[in-house]
């Protein structure tokens, strides 16, 4: 028995994990590799492994960095059955079909520059009918329930509080009499996070894989980042310009619509028009608000008080381009929430033409923006941007709010892992090398956690774990 480590090790993208036992080979998560140019080149990478020989696959959660690459794991033979929350397949359909979508279009661009260069055409990653077939494949559970998916492999799922849908998963394994059970954290979500419930506790495992995404800091206060939204809203109450939202499809998007429907008549926000201005996030806001049995408690409350959790009387969605085209002839007294999150693609980009170099408006960013991103220069006071060759002054006004995030901090990373009866070796994944080394550096020293960071291709023998205490 054995655990193989293919990919977000040492790096915070393309979650995969292989768990060999009882004959059988089973893949947890097959996520895309985002980042830099040469980074996402490695998509192309044949896997390690040959996936028409994989006999299942669990799937943690529906973000990209998670799912992105299941297309590609049908279009090179896989057959099986992909093990998932319910919720997180509605997600899937959506993101995955988009994420398809987008792999054809930009090659088709990319092809044309080849032409002219003299070059071969590319292929796609993969086409929207690969996505369309690993949707078939899908076979979905509800937390809580457990089952034998494969002879020797059984899985639960339980809330990781991340994204709706979004689990951690307990694998049972058995072999020739040995068992085993194996902990996969999956994604942790930000304790307080509106909508749903704090990620689950477990008290039992062998062996954990541990996301460390934010394992080097701690979170501010919810206090203080309610007190920061207030200050922001005041100043907006001065003016009477249009505010934009960059904001993620899933996760955030649906976080500030329920933010803004709980504080409706407190923000004065009936004087406003709110647009969502983004067809992917209009659809996994309808995937969370069919999904209300994993609200938490207040979520839950307000959902049955309200008869929806985001329901506004001045709310429009905006699917198509001219709805969208649309509201750029407002002048004053829009909100717009619109991708992407970094500013760096979709509608947001054409929202700022029209309205950053408007003095009476304003730009409010509510996720960490990466380095080299448009959202990344104007966190950092940039004066002029450039859109589409052209540059355009900044002149709205940027606001940040902090504390947001949909990742648990360092304390959270510690409590969850604190939870187990014994201190299993953990194997930090999902996190940079020198956020995984304080992490693994503070579990040896206050937990006296056997705590490594796992490296790239390699096994971890779940017959020998007495080597890793």
């Amino acid at each position: 028995m054995e655990i193989l480590s293919c990919g977000a090790a040492e790096e915070v993208t393309g979650s995969c994990h292989l768990i060999r036992a009882n004959g059988q080979t089973v893949l947890l998560d097959c996520g895309l590799i985002q980042g830099r140019a040469k980074d996402e080149a490695r998509n192309r990478d044949p896997f390690p492994f040959d996936p028409a020989k994989l006999d299942a696959v669990i799937l943690s959660h529906a973000h990209i960095d998670h799912s992105g690459r299941l297309p590609l794991l049908v279009k090179s033979g896989f057959k099986g059955s992909v093990y998932t929350h319910e919720a997180s397949a509605d997600l899937c359909a959506t993101l995955l079909k988009d994420s398809a979508y987008l792999h054809e279009k930009n090659t088709q661009w990319e092809n044309k520059r080849r032409l002219r260069r003299g070059k071969k055409p590319l292929s796609p990653l993969y086409e929207t009918k690969d996505a369309e077939r690993v949707l078939k494949q899908f076979s979905t559970l509800e937390y809580q329930q457990k089952k034998e998916i494969l002879p020797g492999v059984t899985i639960r799922l339980s809330d990781a509080g991340h994204i709706v849908g979004s689990a951690i998963v307990e694998i049972w394994l058995n072999e020739n009499g040995v068992n085993r059970k194996v902990v996969f954290s999956g994604d942790l979500g930000h304790r307080g996070t509106a909508i749903l419930r704090d990620f689950s506790l477990i008290d039992e495992a062998d062996v954990v894989l541990m996301e460390s995404t934010y394992g080097n800091r701690l979170h501010r206060p919810w206090e203080d980042t309610w007190a920061e939204i207030d200050d922001i809203v005041d100043d907006i109450k001065n003016t009477p310009g249009n505010v934009l939202i960059p904001a993620f499809s899933v996760g955030r998007t649906q976080n500030i619509l329920y933010m803004f429907a709980k504080n409706f008549d407190k923000w004065g926000l009936q004087q406003r028009q709110i647009f969502l201005d983004s067809p992917m996030a209009i659809e996994a806001t309808e995937i969370y608000l069919r999904h209300h049995k994993l609200y938490d408690k207040e979520a839950s409350d307000f959902w049955q008080d309200r008869g929806s959790l985001m329901g506004m009387p001045n709310l429009t969605f905006s699917r198509s381009s001219a709805e969208s085209m649309q509201i750029n002839k407002i002048t004053h007294g829009a909100i717009v929430i619109a991708g992407s999150g970094m500013m760096t693609g979709g509608r947001i980009k054409h929202h700022l033409k029209h309205n950053i170099w408007r003095p009476e408006c304003h730009l409010i960013i509510t996720g960490y923006q990466s380095y080299g991103t448009l959202g990344r220069k104007l966190v950092e006071g940039a004066k002029k941007i450039r859109l589409w060759g052209e540059r355009y002054r900044v002149k709205a006004k940027i606001h940040t709010i902090g504390g947001l995030s949909a990742h648990t901090d360092q304390k959270g990373l510690l409590d969850w892992y604190g939870n187990f009866s014994s201190r299993p070796p953990v194997f930090l994944v999902h996190g940079e090398a020198d956020t995984m080394e304080v992490l693994r550096a503070k579990m040896r020293l206050e937990m006296n956690a056997p705590a490594h960071v796992a490296k790239a291709g390699e096994s971890i023998d779940l017959n020998n774990l007495e080597k890793y205490q």
